[in-house]
């Protein structure tokens, strides 16, 4: 049998499946055992009841003796009666028996049934035997309710492709920007080479028809150690695989059959339903296009495909425009095959930043053997803006050697574990050099917005500075209602890039490594500026970086300066092959990892290259003792304001006071719905909700009151987030809290760099069949010890991870972190100690000669 769900106390229901076994016995006749089914259910309780009988069924044979038994936790599943006995079972007669169920932790709880049957009572008679499988769900009625909407079925990806396809051209959003900076500097194409699908499927191990003399060239260009000498080649072939990968993704979002209307606001434009697109599911900007082809036409040999600006997104839909010619004929309702394309910009801007690096001559900046600066005995001494980084030696130390140039003309390293003050020392250093030297113009880039928002506005914020000479560089792409408008080149609903010479007026320019391009593009002169920072670096594939060095950096005057953290998560990326082959790889780790300037040697790191920063302002001791020991050396001091790291140390539903960590462990399942290939987990989704409720209205025996938006709850897939949003939305009492809007719920991805008071982590995994697909894909938590660190340094006061320990201690990292919270005491929930009993159930399995494959697939 599947399965056996249960709802007992709490409105859990029972759930009724087909059970009927027939087994034929050694010397003839059989054996029926089936579940007594029963029409009306009602509305039990637990525990729940499974009744069996047992019929001899045919065959002129007496059953002697018959035994039955569960082989695990005889509190939670008992046969009752339990059957021992000596009985002439004969033709026609039956046995009744019940298997009891009864649980009192949310979970999924398996079973393995024996039953023994002898032919006679002679000593010597070998014993038969049925050995069966079931399980039960202990689930609560919300958990119900966020079962499957529809049974999981992967999605088939349409190959059909027309033989000739015409692009009906749209009409483009009317520019928010003013753009005064003229392009001097051309960017190409970089048209992807068809060959790139190709040696995709080679590396695929699908056979196609490569020529032999270009497979040998690519392996041989993939498998080498990265240099100088091919480094334009060989990331050129990486970005390509990574788009070609990126291309068969975005296919994955293409819909069938979907109707448009006209915009009740402006005729002129269509508006397309899309559930996800407010989540980046598919990430779709103003100014991107998509293709929309007629369905009836779909199947043509010649199609037009309607190529559909977008204009504006909103929440679940977007507003389109198209040609004269689609309107014109246009009824509301019609249907359409919508097609999503990728946005190839930054794909272009880091393609051609790889080609300047070589072209400048960029080699001792990217692969640096030392520092031509003739360095002071010691660095300057300077006054702290900051002064409370006089009290760290690390921050102080780094922003001394970045102001002294150092390592010139090599990057400097500013390796930022979490909550030890990153942020804080770039903009101290960036203040310190515009103040301390002469003539000095500094580029301040992150990989994301929200990260070079922070930059600007941490620096214009200060009183040091003058506000007047920084300016945030915004890219036309963006919305001017959700930017931030103070010192930037957004005036009223218009983004406007200055020309040239009154953006090099500007002491420190503020932007995304991407938006940076456009300065190069722009033609801003080599040796501009004097120092380019780039903070975040961990998160950037290399190119990325290279986007605001190649074309503005001049590799013997200045000063690159690398901030981040090559322990946390890497670059986001979709092609396993360039994964595999090193693009995953950002140019702050391949430093830190295969760079002998920042090895760590016997006395620690060469403060001339990089500091590390080693005082934790954010977490509580025992948050971060397991991070520290396997990831920071055990370096790591944990400072951080105690009347916030200590709050939830007496709280009243820890397992042991004074520790605020917990480990819930729980049997859950692997659940899929409908075509969507991501994984939910509804039985840690009962115990979430239920951590929930409990810090919400713990206002009372000496706990402060929390706020939702100090609460971040972290999921590593996708539809669990999903999932969880909707529990909330459709619990009584969660979904009227004021404020619940705030909480936050994402994935590793959305929280790095960012802190809570509290962390609850939802691990999800709970079968071993889907660990190889997540190593594979670089997705969840198993496997991939970089997001297990990002989530577990998240919490400040309070950290619970909620998760299967039989998966989860399959994994080194997560096997560690399990029995730290053992050992602290810190465990609750599933019973660890039914491991031992699982390694009993298998051990006795093998002794009846059942083969292991069937053992691995039914129970472990």
């Amino acid at each position: 049998s599947k399965g056996v769900g249960c709802r007992g106390p709490n409105n859990l229901k029972f759930l009724e499946v087909p059970f009927c076994i027939i087994i034929t016995c050694p010397h003839g006749g059989a054996v029926i055992m089936q579940r007594i089914c029963t029409k009306d259910h009602g509305s039990p309780k637990c525990p729940s009841d499974v009744p069996f009988e047992i019929l001899h069924s045919e065959g002129p044979f007496e059953v002697a003796s018959l035994s039955t038994s569960v082989w695990n936790d005889p509190s939670i599943w008992r046969f009752e009666p339990n059957l021992l006995l000596s009985l002439s079972f004969l033709k026609g007669e039956k046995y009744e028996v019940t298997l009891r169920f009864k649980a009192e932790q949310i979970g999924v709880y398996p079973a393995t049934l024996a039953f023994e049957f002898k032919e006679n009572t002679q000593p010597a008679t070998r014993p038969f035997h049925i050995v069966r499988f079931i399980q039960a769900e202990y689930r609560s009625e919300l958990a119900a309710l966020l079962g499957p909407e529809a049974p999981f079925r992967p999605k088939r990806l349409e190959t059909y492709e027309p033989a000739r396809c015409n692009i009906d051209e749209g009409v483009p959003p009317e520019s928010f920007a003013r753009n005064l900076l003229k392009f001097v500097v051309p960017l190409d194409n970089y048209t992807r080479p068809s060959y790139i699908s190709d040696l995709a499927e080679v590396l695929k191990g699908t056979i196609v028809t490569v020529p032999l003399v270009c497979l040998v060239v690519f392996r041989s260009l993939l498998e080498s150690d990265l240099g100088f000498h091919n480094y334009k080649e060989r990331f050129d072939l990486l970005l390509y695989l990574e788009e070609d990968q990126m291309r068969l993704d975005i296919k994955r979002y293409n819909k069938d059959d979907v109707s448009m209307v006209k915009d009740c606001e402006n005729k002129r434009l269509l508006v397309l339903e899309l559930p996800g697109v407010s989540e980046n599911r598919p990430s779709v900007l103003r100014g991107d296009h998509l293709l929309l082809t007629k369905s009836e036409e779909v199947q043509l040999s010649t199609v037009t495909k309607y190529k559909g600006y977008v204009h504006r997104v909103e929440l679940d839909q977007v507003k389109l425009g198209f040609s004269r010619r689609l309107l014109d004929g246009f009824i509301d309702n019609m249907k359409f095959r919508v097609e999503f394309t990728v946005n190839r910009l930054p794909l272009k801007l880091q393609h051609r930043a790889v080609h300047m690096a070589v072209q400048h001559e960029l080699r001792d900046v990217l692969f640096p053997v030392g520092s031509r600066s003739v360095t002071p005995e010691s660095p300057p001494a300077l006054r702290l803006f900051d002064q409370k980084l006089d009290k760290n030696p690390e921050q102080k130390n780094a922003v001394c050697n970045i102001v002294a140039g150092t390592s010139k003309p090599a990057p400097y390293l500013v390796f930022g574990p979490p909550g030890t003050g990153k942020t804080v020392t770039i903009v101290e250093a960036i203040k310190q050099v515009k103040l301390n030297i002469p003539g000095a113009y500094i580029l301040a880039c992150a990989p994301s917005n929200s990260a070079a928002d922070q930059l600007c506005e941490k620096l214009i914020t200060s009183e040091h500075v003058d506000a007047r000479k920084i300016y945030r560089v915004y890219a036309s792409s963006r919305n001017p209602k959700d930017i931030l408008k103070k010192n930037s080149n957004v005036e009223g609903n218009t983004i406007i890039f200055p020309c040239k010479e009154d953006l090099m007026s500007y002491k420190i320019l503020v932007s995304t490594l991407v938006t940076a391009g456009r300065l190069v593009s722009g033609g801003f002169p080599i040796g501009h500026f004097s120092h380019i920072f780039v903070d975040e670096a961990g998160h950037a594939v290399e190119p990325e970086a290279i986007i605001s060095v190649a074309g503005l950096l001049n590799a013997e005057t200045g000063q690159l300066v690398l901030a981040g953290d090559p322990k946390q998560l890497g670059p986001i990326l979709r092609s396993p092959f360039a994964i595999r082959y090193g693009l995953g790889l950002s140019l702050l780790e391949r430093l830190m990892t295969q760079n002998e300037l920042y090895q760590k040697g016997t006395t620690g790191y060469d403060n001339r290259y990089v500091t590390k920063l080693l005082r934790n302002y954010r977490s509580h001791p025992s948050i971060l003792k397991i991070p520290n020991e396997m990831f920071y050396d055990g370096e790591l001091v944990a400072c951080a304001d105690e009347m916030i790291s200590h709050q939830y140390c007496m709280w009243e539903h820890l397992p042991k006071s004074g520790f605020p960590v917990i480990f819930h462990g729980v049997i859950g399942k692997d659940e899929r719905e409908s075509n969507s290939p991501s994984f939910f987990n509804t039985s840690e989704i009962d115990i979430i909700i239920d951590y929930m409720k409990k810090l919400l209205t713990q206002a009372k025996k000496g706990i402060a009151k929390i706020s939702p938006k100090e609460i971040g709850i972290i999921a590593p897939y996708r539809k669990q987030v999903e999932k969880i949003r909707k529990a909330i939305k459709l619990h009584r009492e969660l979904k009227s809290f004021l404020g619940i809007e705030e909480l936050k719920v994402g994935s590793v991805e959305e929280f790095q760099g960012q802190e809570r008071k509290v962390i609850i982590v939802s691990t999800v995994r709970s079968d071993k069949k889907h660990i190889i697909l997540d190593e594979t894909f670089n997705i969840g938590f198993l496997k991939n010890e970089k997001r297990f660190n990002v989530a577990v340094t998240r919490a400040k006061s309070l950290l619970i991870m909620v998760g299967n320990p039989i998966i989860l201690r399959t994994d080194a990292t997560w096997g560690r972190f399990i029995n730290y919270c053992i050992e602290e005491e810190g465990y609750t929930g599933y019973d660890i100690s039914n491991l031992e009993e699982t390694d009993a159930v298998v051990e006795r399995l093998l002794a009846l000669n059942i083969r292991e494959e069937i053992i691995g697939k039914t129970w472990l």
